[in-house]
């Protein structure tokens, strides 16, 4: 090997002949991925301990709703039941005629959920169609966002008294039918959907009504989940409405049968905790069968 190759070969180095500073730059690195990994323990220890602190009253609910009249009103008190039974929401529904205001709710909601049309109806119309005083319609369908519900209350039930609808279901579900935020979340939606897609369909002889139908909706999936869980959301735990609507109760929702809870029986608190279960239970049910499509929806939507 000629003198020239000698010099051209690479020189190897050893892990003993490395130089100081490379040691403490691996040293650096390694205190660095310690550092992290126990920030993220403690992150991790404190979300599970926030988590628990945050569900304890509702564990506590679910608990305490399985427990006989004695035992929950045992000092000191137990998480768990000793004598689990179901006799408290037997009774809500044999005595308290639970069963009727439960359906009431059901149908509350039915209806509600045929507003979801409707919205996104004038989402699409908002988002797609040029037309005259659309930018004037749609502040005044933002503005109704800015006045509290309880300040249409009077008027909305002064109208529906004219009409012949109070003491009605449809006239509790009539005043939330549609939601000016409903119309903006459909609206914010629709209007990330390709205009090229539907010109493509009305130019292949493709109506509006089928455009909507077979286009336009099933590429709103996420967004109309967002808003059916709302309104499910809203109706199932309407209280002050149905109050003021309904004189007879055998129209009564879940909300308001509940606050009878306190007024027809003495102090029970298993069975109040058995009729708040039966309010929460369903929620939390559809919003995790949902929420994959809740936070697709929010983000396509461009809401932070």
């Amino acid at each position: 090997m000629s003198l020239d190759q000698l010099e051209q070969r690479p020189t190897v180095v050893t892990a003993d002949a490395k130089s100081p500073h490379v040691r403490r730059r691996s040293r650096g690195m390694r205190t660095r991925h310690g550092a992290t990994r126990r920030l993220t323990i403690t992150l991790t220890l404190a979300l599970v301990i926030g988590g628990l602190l945050t569900a304890f009253p509702l564990i506590w609910m679910l608990t305490g709703s399985f427990k006989p009249q004695r035992e929950a009103l045992d000092y000191p008190p137990s998480l768990l039941p000793h004598e689990p039974t179901i006799a408290n929401y037997m009774r809500l529904f044999t005595e308290m005629d639970f069963g009727r205001y439960l359906v009431n709710t059901i149908a509350l909601v039915g209806i509600s959920a045929i507003g979801l049309i409707f919205m996104a109806m004038a989402g699409y119309a908002f988002a797609k169609f040029t037309f005259r005083g659309k930018e004037a319609m749609f502040f005044l369908v933002l503005a109704t966002l800015m006045v509290p519900v309880q300040v249409t209350m009077i008027p909305t039930y002064l109208i529906l008294a004219k009409s012949s609808l109070t003491n009605t279901l449809i006239g509790m579900a009539l005043p939330t039918l549609v939601s000016g935020f409903g119309i903006f979340l459909f609206r914010q939606f629709m209007s990330t959907i390709p205009d090229e897609l539907l010109e493509a369909a009305r130019l292949d002889g493709a109506s509006e009504y089928r455009i909507f139908w077979r286009i336009v909706m099933p590429m709103s999936g996420p967004i109309l989940a967002v808003q059916a869980v709302l309104v499910f959301i809203a109706s199932w735990n309407s209280f002050l409405w149905p109050l003021i609507i309904a004189s007879d109760q055998n129209l009564y929702t879940l909300s308001v049968g509940i606050a009878l809870l306190n007024q027809q029986i003495a102090v029970d608190p298993a069975l109040q905790m058995a009729g708040a279960s039966l309010m929460v239970v369903p929620v939390l049910i559809v919003f995790l069968f949902f929420q994959r499509y809740v936070v697709q929806g929010f983000t396509m939507s461009g809401l932070k």
